[in-house]
């Protein structure tokens, strides 16, 4: 549960960029992902707000294993949310290619009030329509050494 990571390492990780690639939210799983929050289909083919936790990763060409071993750590516990922001500049729909790209904003190493030292991971992913930008997303995690 550790990060394998030097201060240097972790601060040389803004800037990093993902591959970037394109992500279609189909209608099955756009139905599915609606149908675990306990609601109906959005109307007019309109996606959920849940697909934002995992379609930006995929579409960017990552995962969550690999974001783990980007920022050095594994195992249960490891990680937690510090906080997400989700910006909707278009509405999302089923069926539209997004392309998609994004990287790391920010790492750092922190001590906090009590002595106990982790780290801050902050990645951002754009969602495009076109040329227009459509969402975007701002996960911050914090990596427990």
């Amino acid at each position: 549960m550790t990060t394998g990571l030097t201060e240097e390492q972790l601060d040389s990780l803004v800037g990093h960029r993902f591959a970037g690639g394109t992500y279609r939210i189909e209608h099955w799983e756009n139905w599915l992902l609606t149908d675990c929050t306990g609601r109906a289909p959005l109307p007019g083919g309109l996606v959920h707000p849940i697909v934002l936790f995992h379609v930006p990763i995929l579409g960017v060409g990552t995962s969550i294993t690999e974001l783990f071993e980007l920022g050095g750590v594994s195992g249960p516990g490891s990680v937690g949310l510090e906080g997400y922001d989700w910006e909707y500049f278009v509405p999302l729909h089923e069926d539209v290619e997004y392309r998609m790209e994004g990287g790391v904003v920010a790492a750092h190493r922190v001590t906090d009030d009590s002595g106990r030292v982790h780290d801050k991971f902050v990645f951002e992913i754009t969602l495009f329509d076109g040329d227009r930008k459509a969402a975007r997303i701002t996960n911050r995690w914090v990596l427990r050494r």
